[in-house]
């Protein structure tokens, strides 16, 4: 075979793994999730972060943070949570929420139920957050793989 014949063929065979690479854009998908023309879309990101509460009272800090997980799973269950999780142990910064809504106003009516934030054992810090909408695939997909609950 001669050079140009094996170039044009590994040229062909590079073009051929380049398209398969194309995003298959699925419309229905894009319109559910609220994706912009990038796949993308805003969210509030949530950083919590520890509170003024310094209380030693053990029963009072356990019933925050069980209403703190009841508010989390309230927030998951209507669609307003799309990613959840603690830091690991030893700072200030004590873990994350990204939520499905757009305004600072949305993300605090849903943040005044949560006893944690309201016992001031957390703090939470808003920023707005322009992220990939497929982040609101994640709960469903989080059901699928969790085997039990907190």
């Amino acid at each position: 075979m001669k050079k140009s014949h094996i170039i044009l063929f590994i040229l062909f065979i590079l073009s051929l793994a380049v398209n398969a690479q194309k995003p298959v854009y699925d419309s229905i998908l894009a319109k559910k999730l609220h994706a912009d023309d990038y796949g993308m879309k805003m969210y509030v990101f949530v950083m919590l972060k520890t509170g003024t509460n310094t209380s030693t009272d053990k029963e009072a800090k356990s019933k925050a943070f069980a209403g703190h997980m009841k508010n989390i799973q309230f927030m998951a269950d209507n669609g307003k949570l799309a990613v959840a999780g603690p830091f690991e142990k030893g700072g200030t910064h004590r873990g994350l929420f990204i939520l499905n809504v757009t305004t600072f106003e949305e993300a605090n009516q849903l943040l005044e139920e949560d006893t944690a934030i309201k016992e001031k054992y957390l703090e939470p810090e808003l920023i707005q957050w322009y992220g990939s909408a497929s982040l609101m695939e994640t709960p469903e997909i989080h059901k699928k793989i969790q085997k039990s609950n907190f």
